[in-house]
């Protein structure tokens, strides 16, 4: 069943119901349901056919998500897009997928309505960006079923009802908030999308919200938030991410935290409800990959949520096997059934710094130029107040590194600021896969396990 589809029911169920809050006011169930059937008909009118892709580019969370379930309700494929971008940005992110439709205005909203059609839900209905604003354009497409049918799981999870009023505080480009607001809507409860995150605005939301959405190095101002509003109705924060910051459970006091470990690609691979462990995923089996003579291994997972993979043919980090397993290659300690999974580093995965996404493969395309550059490995260094920092891990031999001078001058050159790394380091050979490619996932446990080998470069 389309999401669409979903959220036409709650209407039908709670029509008064707040269904949306955004920066520019609120909609009800009964007047979303409206405005999602007429902007479907819009859609449709327009010659539209089944799978079409439709990029979304709007700046207002409540006109995006109504275009997102409109495209979704006339069988096609939403893709939502930052509206920050400029023009170069938005070529450069969408040039290689072709997208039928771009919806870059609010749709109109009329009184032509069109009933819930029948897409399947095997149909390739979702997608939405890895690798956001920075670098080369990886966007992800999958079934509608992975995203519908694992809804019930996390409303279990977490504890999400209709009565909840959830808040997503960061851009719906980012799968973790999209999903997170789809979800919210299907399941009839209020979903509260300012659209950015704004700690200055965390007391007011925490007034109203009783479940919130975030990453791990967003946890901190909500928890100073709470402090000073000790009435707020908050009680459960649902973290996308598997490392939490220190002491983060102790400090929540009454509030609950349900963490998990997933990636775009793969959807949810395990969470931690309790502090006891990160477990599978309902419906999600788990594999530690583990080369002989290495300690760590690559994580790959099996389960009906994974992503299709990559529109336009661009590449990425997601590998497949035979039998119909993933990875984005990232990396953990040896697992068995039963046991917690204990992830030590991540892989092929975007670097969130201070709320830009930089790939890593990007920053190492440039960096590569430097003469007498062996090899390079870009990783996210963890940081207490953006989140990660881009670190660049040198392969230089015996012949030791290049001057940081000249590091930096070729990134100030040839990348933006977000992509720069703020640290460098430098290593006499880099681990490396079977095929002789940087192990990225093992040079980043390697470097967060203080290893003696990786030397600072100053």
């Amino acid at each position: 069943m389309p999401v669409a589809a979903q959220v036409l029911n709650q209407a039908l169920r709670r029509p008064g119901r707040t269904a949306l809050r955004g920066a520019e006011g609120e909609v009800s169930y009964a007047d979303l349901a409206r405005r999602v059937r007429a902007g479907a008909a819009h859609l449709a009118a327009r010659g539209l056919a089944r799978g079409a892709l439709v990029a979304i580019s709007l700046p207002d969370s409540v006109d995006l998500l109504t275009a997102v379930l409109a495209a979704d309700l006339a069988g096609a494929t939403p893709l939502v897009c930052d509206h920050a971008w400029d023009d170069e940005q938005r070529t450069r992110v969408t040039s290689g997928l072709r997208p039928d439709v771009v919806i870059d205005a609010p749709l109109p909203v009329g009184d032509v309505l069109l009933d819930a059609g029948d897409p399947g839900p095997g149909d390739l209905a979702w997608a939405c960006f890895s690798s956001g604003s920075t670098g080369r354009p990886r966007a992800v497409v999958r079934t509608r079923a992975s995203w519908t049918e694992s809804f019930s799981h996390l409303s279990e999870l977490a504890g999400i009802g209709p009565d909840d009023v959830v808040l997503v505080p960061g851009p719906l480009v980012s799968s973790l908030y999209g999903f997170a607001a789809v979800h919210a809507l299907a399941t009839g409860a209020t979903a509260e999308v300012p659209g950015r995150w704004s700690p200055a605005s965390l007391r007011d939301q925490v007034r109203r919200a009783t479940v919130v959405h975030l990453v791990p190095h967003c946890l901190p101002d909500l928890l100073d938030a709470l402090r000073d509003e000790p009435g707020a109705p908050l009680r459960t924060a649902v973290v996308g991410g598997a490392a939490l910051p220190a002491g983060a459970r102790e400090r929540a006091a009454g509030l609950r935290i349900v963490s998990y470990y997933g990636a775009t690609e793969l959807s949810f691979v395990a969470a931690d409800p309790d502090g006891a462990g990160l477990r599978p995923f309902p419906g999600v089996d788990v594999q530690v990959r583990t080369a002989p003579g290495q300690r760590l291994g690559e994580v790959w997972v099996r389960s009906p949520w994974q992503a299709e993979g990559y529109l336009g043919g661009a590449p990425g980090p997601l590998r497949t096997d035979a039998d119909g397993w993933m990875t984005v290659g990232d990396v953990a300690e040896p697992y068995r059934p039963g046991e917690a999974l204990r992830l030590r580093g991540r892989g092929g995965g975007a670097i969130q710094t201070g709320g830009a996404t930089v790939v890593p493969e990007d920053v190492e395309e440039v960096l590569r130029s430097v003469p007498g550059m062996s090899d390079i490995v870009v990783v996210g260094s963890p940081h207490p107040q953006l989140g990660s920092v881009v670190t660049a891990i040198l392969e230089v031999g015996t012949a030791g590194p290049p001057p940081r001078s000249l590091l930096e001058a070729v990134a100030r050159a040839g990348l933006d600021k977000a992509q720069r790394p703020r640290r460098w380091y430098g290593v006499e050979s880099l681990p490396r896969t079977p095929a002789g490619k940087p192990a990225r996932g093992l040079v980043a446990a390697r470097l967060a396990s203080g290893d003696p080998d990786i030397q600072r470069i100053t």
